[in-house]
């Protein structure tokens, strides 16, 4: 995927990009697939929030976080030079279960990852369609134009951020739903305000957000999970070595 010059000037002005295709459907249902079995395995609490930096160890989601079309946007926007920061599962079930009021606030990917320059890019990759039925993604287009804003702790119980972190009094007149087919993706900018609502359909909304920055980024402080980055090279050069080495384990 090459993007356009439009998509990138989008990009720059709005912060983000939706409807980019990935995969055909054999290939979107083979990723379904994967992460079915992964469920079965880990069980859906935990694949609800808990699937952290699981491309270390789960070679398909190695193969998403390399894919060359999602890879080709990323350089488009970044450079030729891009570190996989981690992968992220947030996957919000049915309303017939317990998670029926799982949301995530508004807040910015970037407040809480203690990286210098704060900077990196988010594609967010349907496993499941994601509509607002099901709580896709809203955005608030170009509030990454205003930096890092205040984050608060949310008073909603739900919240399926971290360290339940969330920007109060937010103005969401402007929000932008990102539905998506499943094998689509979206992009957004680190510092783009960005959320999502409980599902409330009868189906699953799976999404694989694959964390990417520059080598020039390093981290300076624990992020949100107090754990390292578990960053890997996936096109170009690293010529800065911030990020401890971690291996595959396929």
């Amino acid at each position: 995927m090459s993007l356009t010059p439009e998509q990138v000037e989008f990009f720059e002005e709005h912060g983000y990009l939706t409807g980019l295709d990935v995969h055909d459907a054999d290939a979107t249902a083979r990723v379904a697939r994967d992460f079915d079995d992964l469920e079965s395995r880990e069980g859906k609490d935990h694949c609800q929030v808990g699937l952290h930096g699981r491309h270390i160890d789960q070679q398909f989601i190695w193969r998403l976080a390399i894919e060359p079309i999602i890879l080709d946007a990323i350089e488009a926007l970044m450079g030729s030079d891009i570190m996989v920061l981690s992968t992220h599962f947030f996957c919000k079930y049915p309303s017939t279960s317990q998670s029926a009021e799982r949301y995530v606030a508004w807040h910015q990917d970037i407040t809480y990852w203690g990286l210098d320059p704060p900077y990196a890019l988010t594609a967010w990759y349907a496993v499941d369609d994601s509509d607002i039925e099901n709580g896709c993604m809203r955005v608030l287009p170009a509030t990454h134009r205003s930096g890092v804003v205040e984050h608060g702790t949310s008073s909603e119980p739900g919240n399926l951020l971290s360290i339940n972190q969330e920007i109060l009094d937010v103005d969401d007149s402007t929000a932008v739903d990102l539905v998506l087919r499943a094998g689509q993706m979206s992009i957004h900018h680190g510092h783009l305000v960005h959320g999502s609502n409980s599902n409330r359909s009868n189906r699953r909304r799976c999404g694989l957000t694959i964390r990417y920055c520059p080598p020039s980024v390093k981290p300076v402080r624990e992020n949100s999970l107090g754990v390292p980055w578990p960053a890997r090279l996936a096109r170009g050069e690293d010529q800065y070595q911030h990020f401890d080495d971690f291996p595959l384990q396929f």
